[in-house]
């Protein structure tokens, strides 16, 4: 039987002649002269395909010869269409090719020694004889990446006797009998393999380590590569926007939560100053002085109390070497200027500001006379009244 997945991994369709049809288990095992669908082994699962309109679900080698497995018996024995899922032969291409430089840059990086290789329909694990650290897997897989952009070729070949006596092998070859097929990768590695292989690294497009775990003393690594890579990047990508979105509503409920919190103590601390604050001719006069905190509390803080009728709010801030003056009054207070009051109290300050007759506000140089302007002020306040 002509194996032509090893004279061209890349063809998809041929034609063959059928030369045995077995049935057994409810299934009928096709023999072909010729086949290019791989048969399961060395780690990698066996191709799919059609025989004609016969589904082919599964490869298989039994002494020297290849079975294809499919639920339905070919009619047409004499030069039968055929033909691979190319999808999935490429998948296990780049997913075994991926293996070999993960366990040459294992073995070049580290001297971790690989165990055993399974590829799977979701992820591919590979057992290593030691345990390793996050930081040398990610050194690892880093190097297996740069090695996959370098765009290294790889050659497949039967050596001969002479030939295999010069090779430089960086692991002992398997004890077989009959021909020892070989896989190459420049000058990176050379290693015995019966699998099908891209023609250069550039086609594994990437490699991605999902995570490892302790096995057997080492480590069994789980990964992927290729396609399978992109879209469990793309995959990841969703879900970080998905969570990032959530994050940024708990967030908003969070600031709004927070925000309705500091109303409810501001409305508290309010009627704490009215209740503590001077009575003059019927009108709260309240002055505070506040400390590093940020000036629109002077504002939210003064809005309030003026909301309470016949209330004059002095507020003051210290902020390092600057201050700030907030005057405000409720709306039925018609015998005194906030703006006025302001630009004669602030030039205690050194600063300037301004408004309107309820409200006004400003900013000074000077904070060491902030009490000298606001006794001023209130001074000032109680004489126009």
């Amino acid at each position: 039987m002509s194996k032509l997945y090893y004279e061209n991994p890349y063809q998809k369709n041929f034609t063959a002649e059928i030369l045995e049809i077995v049935e057994k288990d409810n299934a009928y095992h096709i023999v072909l002269d010729q086949t290019t669908f791989y048969p399961e082994g060395g780690g990698q699962p066996s191709d799919t395909g059609m025989i004609e309109d016969c589904p082919v679900s599964y490869v298989y080698e039994d002494n020297d010869r290849i079975y294809h497995v499919s639920s339905k018996k070919p009619i047409k024995i004499h030069k039968a269409k055929c033909q691979i899922d190319w999808q999935r032969r490429f998948d296990h291409m780049q997913h075994h090719m991926a293996q070999h430089l993960l366990s040459a840059c294992l073995l070049q990086d580290f001297q971790v020694k690989t165990l055993s290789f399974h590829l799977g329909s979701e992820t591919c694990t590979l057992d290593v004889d030691q345990v390793m650290t996050k930081d040398q897997l990610a050194q690892v897989e880093a190097h297996v990446n740069q090695v996959i952009s370098e765009n290294l070729s790889i050659t497949t070949f039967f050596p001969t006797k002479q030939e295999l006596k010069k090779l430089p092998f960086k692991t002992p070859l398997p004890k077989i009998t009959g021909p020892l097929r070989l896989v190459q990768i420049e000058d990176l590695d050379i290693s015995a393999c019966c699998g099908t292989h891209p023609r250069s690294t550039l086609e594994v497009g990437l490699l991605k380590l999902l995570k490892s775990e302790k096995h057997k003393g080492g480590l069994r690594l789980t990964f992927v590569a290729g396609t399978r890579a992109i879209h469990t990047l793309q995959q990841n990508d969703a879900l970080h926007m998905e969570q990032l979105e959530t994050l940024k509503k708990e967030c908003t409920r969070l600031q709004n939560e927070t925000r309705h919190l500091k109303d409810v103590i501001l409305d508290y601390e309010v009627q704490d100053m009215i209740t503590q604050a001077e009575t003059f001719k019927d009108l709260h006069l309240v002055q505070h002085i506040y400390e590093d905190v940020d000036p629109k509390v002077l504002q939210s803080t003064g809005a309030k109390l003026v909301k309470i009728p016949n209330v004059v709010a002095l507020l003051g801030l210290k902020c390092d070497k600057t201050s700030h003056l907030c005057f405000m009054c409720s709306s039925n207070i018609k015998k005194v200027s906030m703006n006025t009051l302001l630009k004669d109290s602030i030039t205690l300050l050194d600063g300037r500001g301004g408004g309107t007759d309820f409200s006004a506000q400003g900013g000074g140089k000077s904070a060491s006379n902030l009490e000298s302007a606001l006794e001023y002020a209130m001074m000032k306040l109680k004489n126009s009244l």
